[in-house]
């Protein structure tokens, strides 16, 4: 811990920076409400959640500060912006690939298609979320973007038909 100055002269004590931090029942609450909407008040936060809106707000930084709220994001619908077809797929990389995942995903997240990237555990290795304008624009990203790149070994397609979120994320 590092000791602030405070007002008093008697200083505060600070986490250092990327340490997690315990996350108590009030910060369980906290993240809660701010899952099902991220841009409520901080006024309004504090009271749904019992608190002073002071203590609220130093617990929402603090929150930030440690990385356990990585940010605040619009939920845009797809097929708004006329991306009406999203599909997962599975990618399995070539062994010799395996040194090189850092470089795959930057590549892969640089393509407009590419909503998520994630990182699976089992046959394959990662699981990418795409939304574009039809299946003509998907077939061309799976054979332009991932079946000509020299370190995909293997793709698997599924397109999803509807996107429900989980409870207490709307």
């Amino acid at each position: 811990m590092t000791t602030v100055p405070s007002g008093d002269g008697a200083g505060r004590a600070v986490p250092p920076k990327n340490v997690r931090r315990a996350v108590d029942a009030v910060d369980r609450a906290i993240l809660h409400v701010l899952a099902e909407d991220g841009r409520i008040s901080n006024a309004a936060l504090a009271q749904r959640v019992g608190i002073a809106p002071s203590t609220c707000l130093l617990r929402v930084r603090a929150l930030r500060a440690a990385g356990v709220i990585r940010g605040f994001h619009a939920d845009v619908d797809p097929d708004a912006l006329g991306l009406h077809l999203q599909a997962m797929i599975a990618v399995r990389l070539a062994a010799h690939a395996r040194g090189s995942m850092g470089p795959f995903v930057a590549r892969i997240r640089r393509q407009p298609e590419v909503l998520d990237v994630y990182f699976v555990a089992g046959a394959n290795d990662y699981l990418l979320h795409v939304a574009v304008t039809s299946t003509g624009a998907l077939r061309e990203f799976v054979a332009e973007h991932l079946s000509r790149d020299q370190d995909v070994a293997l793709t698997e397609t599924s397109l999803i038909f509807e996107h429900t979120r989980a409870a207490g994320r709307s």
